[in-house]
């Protein structure tokens, strides 16, 4: 049998940001993918996570695509493009290219390419109605470019309206909290053929769920953000992938 060999690439989505453990490390759902894989298949599989937050569709595939292909993966999730639509040019038809253009490069190199559409975050969101309007035209044109390929697998997010929802979110309200990340790990593993622990849908709730009301919120979470936009810089300056070669995922015994 062969290997199971991962590698995602993407932006803070995908590099786990919102789920972060005791010890620093950030997980994020692909982490909780790859070991979930290993359990299921009941035995150890490749991970590699080249994904930085901060990133623009389109700097994801320059930058990340080739070095996760030349990793020679059996499969490659990607996903991109929360970032481009907070921007008010941006142009839902060229990030769904970049997706296009990730299909193209894993046809040609015979990896098997895993869809993934992001979280809604716009209920609890500043000018939500603008992001979720350019949420669904971003969600429409990327599923509009496969759906004549039932070959692609598909974990679609957006439209989960329980994920929604601020039990699933962090205090900054723009990424998953762990329970967030877990609820989109089963759906991937589901989408794999894999089994996913029950509770992976619906953790108890956690005491870092979105939260912050007010002026607060804009102190400590909306000021940053707009200070890097006039500013040019980006929350992953400087960051380096945390897993940018194979790493091996052992299975796991359940636990009591």
């Amino acid at each position: 049998m062969t290997t199971v060999r991962y590698v995602a690439i993407g932006d803070s989505f995908t590099e786990g940001v919102g789920d972060e453990l005791p010890d620093g490390h950030t997980r994020g759902w692909a982490d909780l993918v790859a070991q979930g894989w290993a359990n299921s298949a009941g035995e150890p599989i490749q991970y590699a996570n080249l994904a930085i937050r901060g990133r623009l569709a389109w700097p994801i595939v320059d930058e990340q695509l080739e070095p996760a292909l030349a990793l020679k993966p059996t499969h490659l999730s990607f996903n991109g493009g929360g970032n481009d639509m907070l921007r008010p040019r941006a142009s839902m038809a060229r990030i769904a290219d970049a997706f296009s253009h990730v299909l193209r490069r894993c046809d040609e190199e015979g990896v098997q390419f895993v869809l993934l559409s992001g979280a809604n975050p716009s209920a609890q969101l500043p000018l939500g109605r603008t992001i979720q309007r350019r949420g669904d035209q971003l969600s429409s044109a990327v599923v509009g470019r496969f759906a004549d390929r039932r070959d692609v697998l598909c974990a679609l997010n957006w439209h989960d309206r329980e994920l929604s929802t601020p039990p699933f979110w962090s205090p900054d309200r723009l990424h998953m909290n762990s329970r967030g990340h877990h609820r989109v790990a089963a759906r991937v593993l589901t989408t794999l053929g894999q089994s996913a622990p029950g509770d992976w849908w619906s953790m108890p709730e956690t005491m870092d769920a979105a939260s912050a009301r007010g002026l607060a919120y804009y102190r400590e979470h909306v000021g940053p953000w707009v200070r890097r936009r006039l500013t040019g810089t980006s929350s992953g300056d400087g960051r380096t992938a945390k897993f940018p070669d194979w790493v091996t995922v052992p299975t796991l015994a359940p636990g009591p």
